[in-house]
């Protein structure tokens, strides 16, 4: 999967899941702030990621995660793994 369909597909469960516009899922917007995400959202992305592309994400993945763009950065190296 190259980074385009990682973020076509990532923007797509985002929005459903968190109920967020899909147009405010922008690489330089902070991801937490956007999906006013909690300690429990967090758990909840970590399965939406696992459900959505197969592989697991632990919390520690989350620990330099800023922005949506070191978002998509974390699923495409788990990608290249």
């Amino acid at each position: 999967m190259n980074r385009e369909e990682i973020i076509a597909k990532t923007k797509e469960f985002l929005s459903e899941e968190f109920e967020v516009d899909s147009a405010l899922i922008l690489p330089d917007n902070n991801l937490q702030e956007t999906l006013d995400l909690d300690s429990l959202d967090y758990v909840d992305l970590v399965v939406v990621i696992e459900d959505s592309f197969g592989f697991k994400v632990t919390g520690e993945d989350f620990k330099d995660i800023v922005t949506f763009n070191d978002f998509f950065d974390l699923l495409e190296n788990k990608f290249k793994k």
